[in-house]
């Protein structure tokens, strides 16, 4: 995809507020288990980071998802995966249902204000056993007069405990899995919410959450488009957000290779760098192609989906290699550090937790595998 002086101003942006705004302080908020999302998200608004894609009318920038993709490319100079999975969740996973498919009255009330920084937003699928399988989700949304009256819990919610709403997927009726779902846009101040933080090996800085809902009463207006439709619409927005997650993952990708490349040409034993072994510098380029070759189907994918195309394959393979490729890379450029690759405070050490969450999150590496195969006609007859 050919990207214009418009894209690098905007990826010139998001990189000046990185370094100014974030990354001074990603240390502290690893240890802290939390960044303020808050605080950073209005910072963000004020510079329309929030809203790149969507309508002007609701405070977005309007312009198409490429621009999203180089917001979310330019995110990997986060020294830490947590920090750019969380403004992710409010761009590119909480909300495009919202604005595809909500009312005019949802979109002022609840897209408008998270575009502003003014709210923070997270999307709940997942459930303690129900992740990639989402068909198998037991929340249920039962109607009581004008209001829904919710019942069940959500896991690994991303930016759960700081929220104020979630863009809740819940079973609305009996009948087929893929067609008894709606997507219910829920205050998380309501009567009956309660949020549990969750320990994680990785992505530190981004607040966890399992959330649990007790008759939890949301008006019927909160509905987003048709009630029944919600898998179609997850499984919609499910392609933005893997598409975000491959082009989120590239620049960190490169970020890893060339501090490996900075360490090893200093780092000396048996007389000379490690850099200098052939067994070293071999992997190191072949680790460069392989980042390579994911930007180009990543950018490939997006450029289909702009252009109105079904990407579900490639989008599905972009998120497939990334989450490969994040374990791949971190892994060898990890040994490549000895000792010092060990210890918590490593750049490279912090991406090796961070990044094996690719292949679990939004759709585990079996379930691309499964969507490749199936929209290439592989699987055995009668799956």
């Amino acid at each position: 995809m050919q990207l214009t002086e418009e894209h690098e101003q905007l990826r010139n942006t998001v990189s000046k507020f990185i370094e100014a705004e974030i990354n001074p302080h990603v240390d502290e908020w690893e240890k802290a288990e939390q960044f303020p999302a808050h605080e950073v998200f209005a910072k963000l608004g004020e510079l329309g980071l929030l809203g790149v894609k969507y309508d002007p009318e609701c405070g977005g920038l309007g312009l198409d998802f490429s621009y999203s993709m180089v917001m979310a490319e330019a995110l990997g100079e986060v020294g830490c995966g947590g920090v750019p999975m969380a403004i992710g969740v409010q761009t590119d996973m909480c909300t495009p249902a919202l604005n595809r498919f909500g009312s005019d009255e949802l979109k002022k009330e609840w897209l408008a204000p998270s575009i502003a920084g003014e709210l923070v937003g997270c999307i709940g699928v997942s459930e303690a056993g129900g992740g990639s399988d989402v068909a198998a989700i037991k929340t249920t949304a039962t109607v009581d007069g004008d209001d829904y009256v919710i019942n069940g819990s959500k896991m690994w919610i991303t930016n759960g405990l700081q929220a104020d709403w979630c863009c809740l997927l819940a079973n609305t009726g009996e009948g087929a899995v893929h067609k008894n779902k709606s997507l219910i846009i829920v205050p998380l101040d309501s009567k009956g919410v309660e949020r549990q933080k969750i320990h994680k090996i990785g992505m530190h800085s981004s607040d966890t959450a399992q959330l649990f809902f007790d008759n939890v009463r949301v008006p019927r207006r909160n509905l987003v488009g048709q009630e029944g439709m919600g898998f179609t619409m997850q499984m919609l927005q499910f392609q933005e957000e893997r598409l975000w997650c491959a082009a989120s993952t590239l620049v960190t990708l490169d970020r890893l290779i060339d501090l490996t490349i900075e360490y090893t040409r200093e780092r000396k034993a048996f007389g000379k760098s490690i850099l200098d072994n052939q067994a070293v510098h071999f992997r190191l380029s072949e680790l460069r192609t392989e980042v390579e070759a994911l930007r180009s189907l990543t950018w490939r994918a997006i450029e289909d989906y702009v252009n109105g195309k079904d990407a579900t394959k490639l989008a599905s393979m972009a998120k497939l290699k990334c989450g490969r490729l994040n374990r791949e890379v971190a892994d060898s450029c990890l040994q490549y550090w000895g000792g010092m690759g060990f210890t918590a405070d490593n750049p490279v050490s912090r991406a090796y937790r961070d990044g094996r969450l690719a292949s679990i999150g939004g759709g585990a590496d079996e379930v691309m595998l499964g969507i490749i195969c199936k929209l290439e006609g592989t699987l055995p007859a009668g799956s």
